[in-house]
């Protein structure tokens, strides 16, 4: 990736269009100066023409004109010249770069099933695109989307494994909803809030919200009402938008008997710091409490949990789930291609939907909910297949519990303990 960036920033440098632009705006400005000088020269003849009625017209209009055009040749055609040479520079940088892409990212062809799981679940896939572009605030290509995939309704394609698509006209999908005015007015609130406390540092409009929420809030044991009235503490503290300190240690002191009463029955410790902190105030750097005033990821911190508490209460996950998807897919793309090349030279097949026939590592913040593994068959189980938990506590796959059993007495393959199918249980993760 060295090259790459290295490329990148030669490319930058020596074949941008700046000096192509400075060429034209030469160009323009020589023409410009032309009819300029035409104008006045014929602004002049018709004066002439007007205090002496014995002359000819045309007789010093044109004869300046042509001056003005001779002399216009040499320059434009230079100009011109030095234009076409600049651009040439920037289309070899481009070729250059290219070469540079191409040796960095080899072409292959992408993995091909013939078990598309998706193409059963048409409304599925528009309700993410839908919600995705609501979430990131493009309300107006979100509407366009809706509309476009209303009036041309999408058609389910079964594929083997789902033998009952969902049908276009599903209530349980329930993508018109999506196009509301509320829900749009509501994510519309969202992003006004996030941009004031990201780049005005004005937490007012979220605290607003949070109080406005606080029951909801208080039921989720969220955080984010003193979180916010914390970080307003603190602001206020370091001067607020002027940053003049003088006034601050006043101004979050009346702040914090105003707003942090309701807040002592949980809060009492941070509360006892962030009063504590008033001591330090000439010698804060030093402080104790430096780590809670001088956090750079503070605001940061603050919005993502108040974007993730508001999606919550509207009942979606913090992430977009099309943006989930498609970063997963895109970490899983070399694992998967590499497995289409051996199973090309094997000539086999992967015939199942329901899992991947390899391990992907996905990071931490991708893991949403356990899985289980059966130690007998070694294949995750599903809902179809669901863990077993037998009366000796050992939990197997209900495919390898009946397999062992076949209907009767058997003996637990991870100990002694003998017992009967009827006697497992399911168990839920």
């Amino acid at each position: 990736m060295e090259s790459l960036r290295h490329g990148h920033d030669v490319l930058s440098r020596d074949s941008n269009l700046s000096r192509s632009i400075d060429d034209v705006q030469r160009t323009i400005d020589i023409l410009s100066e032309a009819r300029r000088n035409i104008a006045a020269g014929s602004s002049t003849f018709m004066l002439l023409h007007v205090c002496r009625a014995d002359d000819k017209p045309g007789m010093i209009a044109p004869h300046s004109n042509s001056i003005h055009l001779v002399k216009l040749q040499n320059p434009v055609k230079q100009s011109f010249d030095q234009l076409n040479s600049d651009l040439k520079d920037v289309y070899t940088g481009l070729g250059r770069f290219q070469k540079i892409l191409d040796r960095n990212f080899k072409a292959m062809p992408l993995p091909t099933s013939n078990y598309d799981a998706l193409s059963s679940h048409p409304n599925l896939i528009n309700r993410a695109i839908a919600m995705h572009l609501l979430r990131e605030g493009q309300f107006s290509v979100a509407s366009t989307f809706l509309a476009e995939a209303a009036s041309n309704p999408p058609k389910a394609v079964p594929t083997p494994g789902t033998p009952n698509p969902y049908d276009a006209s599903d209530q349980e999908l329930d993508i018109s909803a999506l196009s509301s005015e509320s829900l749009q007015r509501q994510f519309a609130d969202m992003y006004h809030i996030l941009h004031e406390m990201r780049n005005q540092h004005n937490l007012l409009p979220a605290i607003e919200w949070a109080r406005a929420h606080s029951v909801s809030l208080e039921a989720r044991g969220s955080n984010l009402e003193f979180e916010l009235g914390r970080l307003q503490f603190v602001w206020l503290f370091l001067g607020g938008a002027s940053g003049d300190t003088s006034d601050g240690l006043q101004r979050a002191l009346e702040y914090a008997r105003k707003e942090f009463a309701g807040f002592q029955g949980r809060y009492l410790r941070e509360i006892k710091q962030l009063c504590g902190a008033m001591a330090y105030q000439s010698n804060l750097e030093s402080s104790p409490y430096r780590r809670i005033f001088h956090n750079d990821s503070a605001w940061e911190e603050v919005a993502n949990s108040f974007t993730r508490e508001f999606c919550s209460l509207l009942g979606l996950s913090a992430d977009s789930p099309l943006y989930i998807a498609a970063t997963a897919g895109a970490i899983a793309l070399p694992t998967l291609l590499k497995l289409a090349s051996i199973m090309k030279e094997k000539k086999t097949e992967w015939t199942t939907q329901n899992e991947l026939p390899v391990e992907i590592p996905l990071p931490p913040s991708y893991h949403f909910h356990s899985i289980f593994v059966c130690p007998v068959s070694k294949e995750q189980t599903t809902e179809q297949n669901p863990p077993m938990m037998m009366p000796c506590y050992h939990v197997i796959a209900q495919e390898s519990l009946m397999r062992l059993s076949k209907g009767s007495r058997f003996k637990c393959p991870y100990c002694p303990g003998e017992s009967h199918p009827r006697e497992a249980k399911k168990v839920y993760l």
